[in-house]
Formats: structure tokens, sequence, C-alpha cells
């Protein structure tokens, strides 16, 4: 496939194929955004080719920022030019990814104090820029270097074996001289026990992590300017990246996968643990031990060789370098990333991080750039840096979500005993500052489950609750009616940070179990007995020491303490700007408090303030008024600085049949609301739609209805009626006869698994039919205290309804368009997309329809003229020739029925199946 180079207003776009015309316009406009530094919205409907797009559009600018950046580190850096113009100034500070220093002069300063700083701001720029320079050419010539030199791949992974074989060596020596001597005598504490005790906290002093110290000044290398981009899911990332490999971009972009340790760990004993709080636990355990290894002399006292801890044989920093390059020098996904670490012995994990300075293109998926503790915790720095955020149609929910947690009266309970039997049995080898923090901790554990309506002396599990229900409060309500507001959460969160208390508390779980043989009879240890049978209840590992090699482990919990660690943090938010909902049940242990973040534009303001421009892209993004006011207004964008982007599809008029049809054959009115719906004449009204429908459609159909709960009650009453049976009988006599089928009906539920990602193309879905309008729950607690919120927070418009109602309207279109959008996937596809409710024709609701879709809807107030329509969909002239396709009239449909299990429930999708 030859590549295209296309100009666009003087702007080249190397593009693999002749682009459509809305691929022009897309990449014209996100040049455009990016340049200017702007915050876009844009929207292309799938099947229009908006990776590429979004690929070619946004690399093209890099590359010509680089060169821009280029041409004026030459200028300014050549023997005898002038001072930086402003202009240049600007683009070299920005491209450094540097904050610039718009420091303000003092009023009335001397001429030469200002010349004289001027003049140093300059030097300092040059330097900076020389020293870029130099860091720039050490690493181009290394990755030529390591691409035109194989040998240098496994130079360091040979290393690293006879490393390896000298360690076993002498572990075994020492495993000797341990099983020759005998058991050593204990001391005051068990053997390997040290690594449990807290070490001396000093709050005022900012530890800085050493996991790179032996890395050099290649790790502190600077970033350069960069895009990252991100999506849901693992697989989107893994498409985008196969997508960037077809482009004329592939083969000189330095791209970086990231994801987190589930999805790259090599260590195949991190990765049996199963929970990811436990992997990056014990990640971080296996370095820490390496270095304290790697820094302990042999005049030390020698202990038993520790059971839990070891060192991580793929944490080299050698082998990350070489990692490290091998990643920038061609673009790979996740599995070829994961697949080289283990060949390299190697860890991806950290060799990706290594990377990210020196990488132009980041792909990485929601949660690492959008929750800030994981971003800095990955290296990942945005200062002047450009982001994609793709399929964002759920952005808003997406970063409630993330910063929202909740945690159970159990794991208060567990959490509170555990912490109490730490203290109890170091009491006497904890500072003063960490028994004052552990005993602060208890009292938020004690007097949390108090306000559940419980003891954290008794059991949760057998503690009734004379009153249930949930109750919401704002955070100073909530911290009030806890008696805990005298406690300074935010010390309390920087302390459970720094002393990393929840690992060590799990590591002594851990070791010991629930039940501790050392300790003593003690009057507060009795105190404690009644909680053991309970633990045990709660822990699902074995409670042996540790298990054989080889032996399969049981996936363990993560300590309750990591969870609850959350839930403080949530606390330290704005009260203005979240809820605590105290979920009462029938025991404590059921119970629960969670928190939910009413406004997530205070975690998405910092992206948007450092960034340089931010795009936010996706398939069906109308409504687009929710971004403009919860997310950007509320981030304290400027409305000028906000661009929006709607293009339309790429497949022709006669295409697409959009209706909107308001009765059905019997001339009952649809009108599926929470009241009506049930009734069983809407129920059969729309049986007979759907049996007209599958007649003549020509393909696959994709039934949407509003819940899982009124799907069921759709299947039970046809099947009650006999429409299931004739569907069954008209199966039979077709495939005997003819062997051949012309479709199938799938129904499934907005929302679901089937609304979402999911391609029906070309003949698996020829029509889609949306029963009724899927408003969310207006009874939920959450959501009314979140439209409430926003009827405070955000302006209205005179003459237009609350922004809380709009907000309800709008959750139920972003839901109708994601569902209705999976039919057509390319440039050839044909459907007709039924929207089956008569309230659908209120122009407030047709505005909210994508742009493709409401410029061709038709509204039919009867059935009659709307099932016309639809059979001449079938013969339309752009549908290619698929074999197996029947183009009669009346070609009967085949049924099944399949139960898809998803966690504890139980969830009904109805197959007729299809196609030969």
């Amino acid at each position: 496939m030859a590549d295209e180079n296309q100009e666009i207003g003087g702007i080249h776009f190397p593009f693999p194929f002749p682009p459509y015309p809305i691929q022009k316009d897309f990449m014209a406009e996100l040049y455009k955004v990016l340049e200017g530094g702007k915050i876009g919205i844009f929207e292309s409907p799938t099947g229009t080719g908006k990776s590429l797009s979004l690929i070619c559009g946004a690399l093209s600018w890099l590359r010509d920022f680089e060169q821009k950046k280029l041409q004026a580190e030459a200028l300014l850096l050549a023997p005898g030019s002038g001072p930086p113009s402003g202009e240049k100034n600007s683009l070299l500070i920005s491209s450094s990814c540097q904050e610039p220093t718009d420091t303000p002069r003092p009023a009335g300063e001397p001429d030469w104090v200002t010349e004289f700083v001027q003049k140093k701001e300059e030097r300092d720029l040059v330097e900076r820029l020389r020293e870029e320079q130099v860091r720039r050419r050490k690493r181009e010539e290394r990755l030529k270097e390591v691409c035109q030199d194989g040998r240098l791949r496994f130079a360091a992974k040979r290393t690293k074996h006879e490393e390896e074989e000298t360690e076993a060596l002498l572990r075994l020596s020492r495993e000797m001289l341990d099983a020759g001597t005998g058991p050593e005598q204990l001391e005051q504490l068990e053997c390997g026990e040290e690594h449990l005790v807290l070490a001396e906290y000093e709050s005022d002093e900012e530890r800085r992590g050493s996991r790179v110290d032996e890395a050099g000044d290649d790790l502190e290398e600077e970033h350069i300017t960069k895009i990252y981009y991100c999506s849901r899911t693992h697989s989107q990332l893994a498409q985008f990246v196969r997508e960037v490999l077809k482009s004329p971009f592939g083969k000189e972009t330095r791209l970086v996968s990231l994801g987190s340790r589930q999805t790259l760990c090599v260590n195949e004993d991190v990765k049996n643990l199963g929970s990811v709080q436990l992997m990056n636990d014990r990640c971080v355990d296996m370095q820490r031990s390496k270095r304290e290894k790697n820094g302990t002399g042999e005049d030390k006292p020698k202990r038993k060789r520790q059971k839990i801890q070891t060192s991580c044989p793929f944490y080299n920093h050698e082998q990350m370098e070489l990692l490290r390059d091998e990643i920038l020098l061609e673009v790979k996904d996740m599995e070829q990333l994961v697949a080289l670490g283990k060949e390299a012995r190697a860890c991806p994990y950290y060799g990706s991080r290594f990377a990210i300075p020196a990488a132009q293109l980041v792909v990485l998926p929601y949660p690492m750039l959008l929750h800030a503790a994981t971003r800095q915790a990955a290296g990942i720095r945005l200062q002047g840096q450009v982001v994609i955020i793709d399929e964002a149609h759920n952005l808003i929910d997406t970063i409630t979500n993330i910063h929202s947690t909740e945690v159970n009266g159990s794991q208060l309970c567990q959490a509170h005993s555990q912490l109490l039997q730490y203290m109890e049995r170091y009491r006497k080898r904890l500072k003063a500052k960490n028994l004052m923090y552990i005993k602060q901790i208890l009292y938020l554990l004690e007097k949390f489950v108090a306000v559940l309506g419980g003891n954290v002396k008794q059991n949760p599990t057998t503690q009734s609750l004379s009153q249930t229900g949930s109750e919401l409060k704002s955070i100073n309500d909530f911290l009030f009616q806890s008696q805990v507001d005298n406690i300074n959460l935010f010390k309390v969160q920087r302390y459970l940070e720094k002393s990393m208390l929840s690992r060590k508390l799990f590591g002594f779980t851990e070791c010991f179990g629930v039940v501790l043989p050392s300790l003593s009879d003690s009057q507060e240890n009795r105190g404690l007995a009644g909680f053991q049978q309970f633990l045990k209840s709660l822990q699902s590992g074995p409670t042996e020491d540790s298990p054989e090699e080889g032996q399969a482990v049981a996936l363990r919990p993560a300590s309750p303490l990591m969870h609850i660690e959350a839930f403080l943090a949530a606390l330290t938010t704005a009260n203005q700007d979240g809820r605590v909902i105290v979920n009462r049940q029938g025991s404590v242990g059921q119970s629960s408090l969670k928190f939910l973040l009413l406004n997530p534009a205070v975690h998405f303001a910092q992206v948007v303030k450092e960034c340089r421009a931010v795009v936010i892209a996706g398939g069906t993004m109308q409504p687009m008024s929710d971004f403009r006011e919860q997310l950007l207004a509320c981030s304290g964008v400027e409305a000028g600085r906000v661009v929006e982007f709607s293009c339309g599809h790429v497949i022709p008029p006669d295409n697409i049949l959009p209706l909107i049809i308001c009765s059905g054959p019997s001339n009952q009115q649809l009108e599926f609301t929470y009241q009506r719906r049930e009734l069983p004449q809407m129920m059969e009204e729309t049986g007979r739609i759907l049996c007209n429908l599958c007649n003549v459609v020509p393909g696959g159909v994709v039934c949407f209805l509003p819940s899982y709960e009124y799907l069921r009650q759709v299947y039970a009453h046809w099947d009650k009626t006999g429409l299931l049976t004739r569907l069954s009988v008209r199966k039979k006599s077709c495939s005997h006869s003819e062997g051949h089928l012309t479709g199938a009906l799938l129904l499934s539920v907005v929302g679901g698994k089937m609304s979402e990602g999911i391609n029906f193309s070309d003949d698996l879905g020829r029509c889609v039919v949306m029963v009724g309008m899927p408003y969310p729950n207006i009874k939920s607690p959450e959501l009314q205290e979140k439209m409430a919120y926003l009827n405070q927070t955000l302006p209205r418009t005179q003459g237009q309804p609350l922004p809380g109602t709009v907000l309800i309207e709008n959750l139920c279109m972003k839901a109708i368009n994601q569902s209705i959008g999976r039919a057509i996937r390319h440039q050839r596809d044909f459907a007709s997309i039924v929207l089956l409710d008569h309230r659908y024709a209120r122009p407030s609701i047709l505005a909210k329809l994508p742009a493709w879709i409401r410029d061709r809807v038709e509204v039919k107030a009867t059935f009659g003229p709307a099932f016309a329509a639809v059979r001449k969909v079938r013969f339309c002239p752009c549908a290619p020739d698929l074999p197996g396709l029947k183009w009669g009239f009346s070609q009967p449909f085949s049924l099944c029925s399949f139960i898809e299990r998803s966690h504890t429930q139980v969830w009904y999708k109805h197959l007729i199946p299809c196609l030969t």
C-alpha cells in the first residue's frame, strides 16, 4: 500500500492511502488545535478512520514542531548569534518541557539589574540547550549502535546468567551451613521479623525514591515534547499500536506502551499473587530487599534467611537499559514487550518507564494518566506535552469512578484487629511518633464502625443493625458525626504513604497468619480472642508459613488497610466536591462507607493546566455540553480555548435509514416509560414489530432494551404468548428444507457488553432496534446528589431546564448513541436504525443524536410507512454481494438462547442465530 503525501493548507500529512475528505478536515483541525495550544473535542463516527486521522495528524504536527525547534536551536547556538526573539524563546522553553519563568520584576528596579537578569536567563537557556543537544546525540548514537550490532542485545544477558549461577551456588552453600549448625537460638524477635517493624518516621522529610540510584545519568534524561495517547482497555491500545505500524510513521516513531504490573510483570512468583495491590507491594519489597542486600556488609550479625522477601531477578538496571533501547528502536505492542522482557530477563514494567523521556508517543490506559498518584509513580510529566484521550464518551464517569472508593464494615474491623495486634507486638520497638499515628488510625477505624452502628470489638458478621438504609452526607458532616474532625487527615495520609504501614501490616499478617502464638496472655490480648475465628473466615489464603516451591498459591486479598488508605485520601477532598454515603445493611459486615466524587474537574484541571494541548476524541461524543460545562469550564478553561469538531460519515446517504416509529402495527402508541413499558399490550406490540422486521431485514437484527430485568420480563411474556414457539417452528422448516438463514436477532441491554466496543458490521447487524429510552434510576441517591450539585454550581439559561435535568437526559442519550452506532462500521456498510418511542421525535432529543444520524432521520407516526421504508433498505445498490445471503421477502429467523454469567449475577441474552 503506497503512502500518500497529502498537502492540506500548506501542511504535509503522510497517509497510507488517499484519505476521505472528512479525514483531511479532521487532520487539519487537529493540527490547528495542537499548534494553538487549544482543548479540542473531536467526534468521528466508527468506520471513518478516526485512529489513522489522529495518528497522522498528531505526528505530522510533532514532526514540524521538532524541525522548528532544531532550527531555532541552530540559530541560537550559532557563533555570533544575537539574543533569542520572543517567539523563538517561547518555542525553546516549551519544547524543553520547563515551566516558563514569568516572574515579574520589582517596580523601580535599575536598568542594569534588569539587563543582568535577562542576560543570565539567556545564558542559562543556551547552556540548557547545549546539554539537551549532547543528550540527544548520545541517545541517537546509542540506538544506532544497538540497531547495527545485534550482539549487544545479548551481552548483558550472558553476564546476568553468570551472576545468577554464582548467586545460586552461594545460596546453596549458605543453606547447607544453616542446616548443619541447627536452628539458631531465637532472639527478642523471631527470625526474618525485622523488616516488619516500622522505621523511625520524620514527617518533615521528603524521602526520595532510590529505585534508579544505579541507573546513572541516562535515567535522568530530559523529557522531550511527546504525545500521550490513552484509551480505556489494553485491547484498544494494542489496536492503536497496530494502526501506528500501518501508518507512514510506523518505522520512525519512538513509541512506548505502558501498562500495569498485572499486564507487564514477567516474574511468575509475583504474578501468582493475583491482586494488583499485592503485586505492587511485593515488587517494591523485592527492590528494597535487593538494595539492602547490595548495601549489606559482612560485619553484620547473621540471621536466618528470610522466607518471604527476595530480590527480583528481572530488576537489573543494565538489562533494563538495554530493554529501554530496544523499545525505542522500533514500535512494539504490549505482548511483544513482555516477550522481549522474558527473553532479555529484564523487567518490561520498569524498562518501558525508563523509555518515557526519549519517547515521542506514549500509549497508556486511562487510570495511569487521569490519577495523579499513578501518573507520578510512572514518571509521567505532562508539562508542555500533548494528551489525546480516545474513546472519551465516558470520560466524566471514568474520572468519577477512579476517584470514588468504598470500604465495608468487615474491612474496617479486620484492619482494626490486625493493626491492634501489630501495635501490641512491637509496642516497645516503635518510636513515639509511630505509636501516635497508629493510635490515631485505630481511633478512626473505631469511629467509622460506630457510624455504621457497630462495635469494633465485636464480630461484624453477627452484629445486626436495627436501622437500615442509605444516608448521604457532606464530607464535613460525616467527619463531625464520626467525631474525627479533630484529626488532621492530611498528616495521616502522608504518614501512611511514607511509612508504608499497610505493606508492613500485610507482611505481618502474611507471616503470622491470624493466630499469633507469641502474644502473651495479657488482658489486652485476651480481648482480641473473639476476633480470631472471624479473621480466619476472612482469610482466603493458607495459614502455613510458606508453600513449597512449585505448589499452587491461592489468590490472596490485599490488606484491608490498603482500601481504607484510599478512603482516607478521598476524605481530604474539598467539602463541596464530594459526598459520603453511609450504607447500612443487615449486619455491620455488609454495611459500607462510600466516597462519591461530585466534581471530576478538580482532578482533570491539573491535566489541562500542565499540558500544551488536550484532545478529547470519540466516535459518539454527543451531547458535548457535558464536556464543556462539567469538565472544562469547571477546570478553569476559557470558552475561547475550546474547539469542537464533528464530522459526518463516509457512507452514502442511502446506506443508512434512521426511523422514529411512534406507534406499532395495532396502532398502539409506543411510550416505554417506567410506568407503561411493563403493560402486556406494550410487550406484545414490541414482539409484533420485531416479527415484522425479522421478516424483511436481510441479515442480523440487534435489539436493545432498557434493562436486564425488563429483558427477562419481555422474554417470559413472549414465551407465555407463544411468540417464541412460532419463531422456533419457523426455524425448523427453514433449516431442514433450505439450509440457509437470513440472519439473527440478538436481544441485549443498553449499557451492557454488547452496547459498546462490539462490531455488528455487514450481515451481523443490518438493523438496530432501540426499545424505549434508557433513563437512569432517578431514585438513586448518588444521582440525586449529582443533580443537586449541578443545579447549585452550573449557571442556568433562562427558559432551559435545570442542569440536573439536563444531566439525566444526556446520560440517556449517550447510552443510546453508543448502542445505535454498532451497525455502520465501514464505507460500504448499510443498516437501518429503528427507535421505538414517540419521545424520540421531540426536538430536544433529536438535537442530541449524532449529526450523521440526525440529518437523515425520518419520523413515522404509524407503523405501515415505516415497515415499507425498512423493506427498501434490503435492495441498497451500494450493498456488497455477500455469499449465503437470502434476499427473499419472508425468510424466517431461528431461535435459541444462552446464558452469560457475569460475577454473581446471571444475565440473559437471547440469540436468534444466523448466517450460513
